[in-house]
């Protein structure tokens, strides 16, 4: 588990076939999961300058490979003891989505990003979401289209900076929102969907 808070830029040092070797300050050992651009992978080799880890053809096929170069967001798996900032993250890519505008207001930048039709219903006015690893807040749901404002610390301390219109993300939409639609769906397909199971669903939460 994540909480959205980037610890670190690292930078690629190379990017071959299935195996991802990035240089980094972080103290990595063999099987820790750290989140790349929001994916949660295991390091499969440790480095004296960083570690290396492993990307499934599944994981090349769901994340924007063309952003594993360079530098990227990394962020190692909570420890049991850790204070807990930012929201809940998985580090399970849901979906693609594409920079349609950046506008700059005030003190602050808004960005509107565009997604498949079917991940908007995961995507809650106010509710968490994760672009690229970031823990960030939607202010605003539109029917492909969603929006939100970083301020300048995110700006400066991201790869934000160097985002531009039709620049493509990683996103993990609100596990909540996933779960509960998962459930709703497989239980009103079996006809089991009652008030119990409800108030069941949101007493868990």
């Amino acid at each position: 588990m994540f909480t959205g808070l980037i610890r670190e830029i690292a930078t690629v040092k190379s990017f071959v076939g299935s195996t991802l070797y990035i240089k980094s300050k972080l103290k990595a050992k063999l099987g820790d999961s750290i989140a790349i651009n929001g994916a949660c992978l295991t390091v499969v080799e440790v480095k004296s300058d960083g570690f290396s880890v492993e990307l499934s053809p599944e994981s090349q096929k769901h994340l924007v490979i063309e952003n594993y170069k360079n530098e990227v967001h990394i962020e190692p798996a909570m420890m049991m003891g850790d204070r807990f900032e930012g929201h809940i993250v998985q580090g399970h890519i849901d979906t693609i989505g594409t920079i349609q505008d950046i506008k700059k207001l005030g003190n602050s930048f808004d960005l509107f990003i565009k997604v498949d039709k079917k991940s908007i219903p995961f995507i809650i006015p106010k509710g968490s979401i994760t672009i690229d690893g970031v823990s960030l807040t939607v202010n605003e749901v539109k029917a492909d289209t969603f929006r939100l404002t970083i301020i300048p610390h995110t700006m400066k301390e991201t790869l934000f900076q160097n985002y531009k219109k039709g620049y493509r993300v990683n996103i993990e939409t609100d596990m909540f929102a996933r779960y509960l639609s998962h459930i709703i769906k497989r239980q009103t397909q079996d006809n089991s969907l009652s008030w119990d199971n409800i108030d069941a669903m949101h007493a868990s939460f």
